[in-house]
C-alpha cells in the first residue's frame, strides 16, 4: 500500500499528461490494435483473436502490479463487474466478422454517447454529445467500405459491444476510485480472460499455440488491451465519464482511419463529415470543462 508522501511525489508526474491526452492516446492505441486484431482472422477466428487479447494482457498486467486479491464481497464484485464488461467489449471481434470495421465501430461507440447523454446537467452538455451522436449516426449511414453489408448478427454482436463499454466507462470510473494503483484493473482483466480463454480454445484449440500466432497475439494485447485500458484507468480518476464518453466517440474515425491503413477500407465522402462532428464535440466537451467544475469529477491527481 502505498504511505501519503510517495502519492504525493508522484503526483505532479500524473498531472504532466494531461487528463484528455490519456483518452486519446487510448482512443489511438486500441483502434490500431484492432485493425490489426482483424487482420489476423486470416490465422485464426474472432474468439481466437479475442483469447489470444485478453489472455497475454492478463500475463503482462498480473506481473506488472502484483495485486492483491480482493478482501471483501464489495470489491470482488466490482472486479467481476469490471471484467464481464471488458470481455463484453470484445464482441467487436466477431462483429467486424460480419461488418466493416467502421460501421462494427460506429454501432459500438453508441454505448460511450449513450454514457455522455445519460450524465449531462447542462444544455451544453447534451449538445456536445448529441453532435457526436450526429457524427456516429452520419457515419453509418454511408458505410462506404466495400467490404460487405451489415447483417443483424453483425450488428448485434456490435451492440453488445457498445453496451459493455458503456458498463466498462462507469466501472472503470469506479475502480480508479477504489484503488489508488492498477490492481482492479489486472483482476478485472484475468477474469476476462477466463470467460473468452475457453471459449477460444473450444474453438480454434492448439492452433493458438503456434509461435508465430503467440507472438502477433502479444503485440496485439500489448497495444489494444494492457496501454488502452491502463491509460482510462488513469484518465477517468481526473474526467468524469460524461467526458471520457464523448472524447471515446472520436474512436469511429480513429478506427475507419486505422482500418484504411491496415486493412484498406476506404472512408466515404460522408464518413468524413461524421468525422468532423466527433471531433468537434470531443473538443468542445473537453474546452466546456476547462471553463467550469465538474461536479462528477474527483480530485486532480
Amino acid at each position: 500500500m502505498r504511505t501519503s508522501p510517495d502519492t504525493s511525489r508522484r503526483g505532479p508526474a500524473r498531472r504532466a499528461v494531461p487528463a484528455p491526452a490519456l483518452v486519446l492516446g487510448s482512443v489511438v492505441s486500441v483502434q490500431v490494435g484492432q485493425a490489426l486484431g482483424r487482420d489476423l482472422f486470416a490465422w485464426t477466428g474472432p474468439a481466437g483473436v479475442v483469447a489470444l487479447r485478453l489472455g497475454i494482457a492478463a500475463l503482462v498486467l498480473l506481473p506488472l502490479w502484483r495485486p492483491r486479491p480482493p478482501r471483501d464481497a464489495r470489491t470482488l464484485l466490482l472486479v467481476c463487474a469490471y471484467g464481464a464488461a471488458i470481455a463484453g467489449m470484445n464482441l467487436i471481434y466477431p462483429a467486424m466478422a460480419h461488418l466493416p470495421m467502421g460501421m462494427a465501430v460506429t454501432v459500438q461507440f453508441l454505448g460511450p454517447v449513450a454514457v455522455a447523454l445519460a450524465g449531462s446537467r447542462r444544455a451544453v452538455d447534451l449538445a456536445w454529445g448529441g453532435l457526436a451522436g450526429a457524427g456516429i449516426l452520419l457515419f453509418a449511414a454511408d458505410t462506404g467500405t466495400g467490404s460487405g453489408g451489415a447483417d443483424l448478427v453483425g450488428l448485434a454482436y456490435a451492440a453488445g459491444s457498445g453496451a459493455s463499454m458503456a458498463a466498462y466507462i462507469l466501472l472503470s470510473r469506479r475502480a480508479g476510485a477504489a484503488a489508488a494503483d492498477g490492481a482492479p484493473l489486472a483482476w478485472a482483466v484475468a477474469v476476462a480472460a477466463l470467460i473468452t480463454l475457453p471459449i477460444g480454445a473450444v474453438q480454434e484449440g492448439t492452433a493458438l499455440l503456434d509461435p508465430r500466432l503467440l507472438a502477433a497475439g502479444a503485440g496485439i494485447a500489448v497495444l489494444s488491451a494492457v496501454v488502452p485500458y491502463s491509460l482510462d484507468l488513469a484518465a477517468l480518476r481526473r474526467l468524469p465519464p460524461r467526458v471520457v464518453g464523448v472524447l471515446q466517440s472520436l474512436e469511429p474515425a480513429v478506427g475507419a482511419v486505422a482500418a484504411l491503413i491496415v486493412l484498406g477500407e476506404r472512408l466515404a465522402s460522408a464518413q468524413w463529415g461524421a468525422v468532423a462532428c466527433v471531433t468537434a464535440a470531443a473538443i468542445g466537451a473537453v474546452a466546456t470543462r476547462r471553463t467550469r467544475r465538474d461536479r462528477g469529477a474527483g480530485p486532480p491527481e
